[in-house]
């Protein structure tokens, strides 16, 4: 069994993973020992998953673990990467990576001088359809991308007090935007790698206390191809997620976040495609989830794999990739402006 430590419990998705550990043995991952900068929310947690909490980082990493998942909020993130690294601790890194490209700057310094084996933890790369929809298009069985959407969204809006949890901290996380948004442009750079440039409009259409809550960026790849991401947090329902037009094809996927498993859904495939030349829509016989809970627990087998020695979902460098995307929107926003991925003025946000 490998024994991993929690640092910081900020992150509600950990309770998924953890449960499916916990449920699991055979996963072989045996989770420890927590620690957390709200001692009220440590000790909620730790009884919950009847671990030993401990009262500090330092402390948690002086215990017999091998690794770490820090699932604290974002503003720690480089500070606790930088710890467990120096400890010698595998660490698995809950998203996004950082707040700036200077903390991200010092994630990727901590991991590569101390060697420690590290993964960024995405349940957009780990879903099965996702994965799918990924094989398509690098196989280009479809033939070329022409245009790529994806619309990720919350309701948000409708959560009680959500303008006071961390999640709509300035100081912890941003905003909303920041923090969310960084899943759908993981799952671009991912299937596509990166691209040359963005346009983004941003607005806050509900409530002043959780700005940017809606936005939409317009992605160009180097082969003309424009991907287009759609993040409202003020959606209450939905269906179709992912839509990708190819020259020879289409591929549709539905019920791929939140608001679209909520509700009850028609019998209908979740991901299929059409290729010019069939009579009709293939159908993936991927099943989707029944609520979005599950699609997060489907990250603790790919993480305990990890966790054995196996390849990392995502890299400490495409980690930082993806900030860089999330900022460069923030300043195509400000400034008005298509926005160069390279240009240095995402160190200016």
């Amino acid at each position: 069994m490998i024994r991993i430590g929690i640092l910081g419990f900020a992150h509600g998705h950990i309770g998924a993973i953890v449960n499916q550990w916990k449920a699991h043995p055979e996963y072989g991952v045996e989770v420890t020992c927590g620690w957390d900068h709200d001692s009220d929310r440590m000790q909620k947690n730790c009884t919950d998953f009847g671990l030993c909490s401990c009262d500090s980082a330092q402390a948690l990493l002086q215990q017999d673990i091998e690794a770490v998942i820090i699932t604290s909020e974002t503003s720690l993130h480089a500070e606790l990467v930088e710890a467990a690294a120096a400890a010698g601790k595998n660490i698995i890194l809950y998203k996004p990576m950082a707040l700036t490209m200077e903390e991200a700057d010092r994630i990727v310094k901590a991991v590569e001088d101390h060697g420690v084996r590290f993964t960024m933890a995405w349940q957009m790369r780990t879903d099965p359809q996702n994965q799918k929809i990924r094989e398509l298009i690098r196989t280009q069985e479809l033939g070329k991308v022409c245009l790529y959407r994806r619309r990720h969204c919350l309701p948000t809006h409708v959560w009680a007090d959500f303008e006071n949890t961390w999640h709509a901290s300035a100081v912890y996380n941003r905003d909303i935007f920041a923090d969310d948004s960084s899943h759908p442009f993981d799952m671009m750079q991912w299937i596509f790698g990166m691209p040359e440039s963005v346009t983004c409009e941003m607005s806050t259409m509900v409530n002043p206390k959780v700005p940017n809550d809606n936005a939409v960026a317009l992605f160009k790849y180097a082969d003309g191809m424009i991907a287009e991401i759609s993040c409202s947090f003020t959606c209450s329902a939905s269906e179709i997620t992912t839509e990708v037009y190819c020259e020879k094809g289409t591929i549709q996927q539905y019920f791929g976040d939140n608001p679209a498993t909520r509700l009850p859904r028609p019998a209908m495939p979740g991901l299929k495609w059409f290729k010019e030349g069939d009579s009709d829509w293939t159908d993936s016989q991927i099943a989707s989830p029944e609520n979005h809970g599950l699609r997060l627990g489907w990250q603790a087998i790919p993480l305990a794999d990890f966790l054995a020695g196996g390849a990392c979902i995502c890299s400490a460098q495409e980690g930082r990739n993806t900030l860089r995307l999330v900022l460069a929107c923030y300043v195509s926003a400000r400034e008005g402006r298509r926005v160069m991925i390279g240009d240095p003025a995402v160190y200016s946000i």
